[in-house]
């Protein structure tokens, strides 16, 4: 095979070295012509007799000149690299100086979408949960695992609004079932580890039986059957656990009691006078 695969580069160079050979001492005059924004380089092969040019390359001076479509440059806030968001529309996290009572509650009417709410500097944060990033955990995921929780958030915020909750008991209710969600979904998972393992072993196991018949390739299927039997073990009391949390996370925020800004305005009542 590689005495076969050089015979036609040894035919090649035999004759590229046979032209040269040939012909030595042969110039070509080259003229130049001008096409717009374009130069042609034209030879004058005259002695072939054809009247037709030899050689023609043609060089533009700004190439390459062609535009990708669909091109709309992003313009926005620059947020800090050490916040781990990528919503310009989310606002700090609010404060908790007092908490409206739950009143006036009606069905649900169209409202303003509330903003999201952003993550404190180099942090995660799950409604009223906020975690350290860990330093092994890259930028672009821990972005995405904020800014979905926050847009989450922000649209049980809305729905309670629409309910006719004032900002404060529906910021409340918000965050707190998402954190509690958050809590409880780790929590199924970390019962779930040693299911999780008993099945990753299996589906190894059963990953590689399928596999070793079509080694190599097949052995990657060892792995993936480890990774599918740890989540179809894991997942199921991760979702349950989400789902408790969820629940015990909204509860204990909507019965929470209120707390007062200050005092109420006393009301002055005028005595009446004849």
């Amino acid at each position: 095979m590689v005495v076969a695969g050089a015979v036609p580069v040894v035919l090649t160079l035999v004759g590229s070295n046979g032209a040269a050979n040939a012909e030595p001492d042969r110039h070509v005059p080259v003229s130049q012509t001008e096409h717009g924004s374009h130069v042609a380089f034209v030879a004058d092969d005259t002695d072939s007799g054809e009247g037709t040019p030899a050689v023609q390359a043609e060089q533009t001076p700004d190439w390459p000149a062609a535009q990708a479509p669909n091109v709309r440059p992003y313009r926005g806030m620059r947020i800090p690299d050490d916040t781990r968001s990528s919503l310009q529309w989310a606002r700090p996290v609010p404060k908790s100086e007092y908490l409206s009572p739950v009143e006036f509650l009606h069905g649900p009417v169209p409202v303003a979408p509330v903003p999201p709410i952003a993550p404190p500097p180099g942090m995660l944060r799950f409604g009223d949960v906020q975690v350290q990033a860990p330093d092994w955990l890259p930028r672009e995921p821990a972005i995405q695992l904020n800014d979905a929780a926050a847009v989450t958030e922000a649209d049980l915020a809305t729905f309670f609004d629409s309910v006719g909750m004032e900002r404060t008991r529906s910021d409340r209710i918000a965050s707190q079932t998402v954190g509690s969600a958050a809590l409880g979904a780790a929590a199924g998972a970390a019962v779930a580890s040693p299911f999780a393992l008993i099945g990753a072993g299996v589906g190894g196991a059963l990953g590689l039986a399928i596999g070793v018949p079509f080694a190599p390739i097949g052995l990657a299927a060892g792995p993936i059957g480890a990774a599918y039997g740890a989540a179809l073990m894991a997942a199921p009391l991760a979702a349950i656990g989400a789902g408790i949390g969820a629940g015990l996370g909204a509860t204990q925020a909507l019965t929470a009691p209120p707390r007062a800004l200050g005092p109420a305005d006393a009301a002055t009542d005028e005595p009446a006078t004849d």
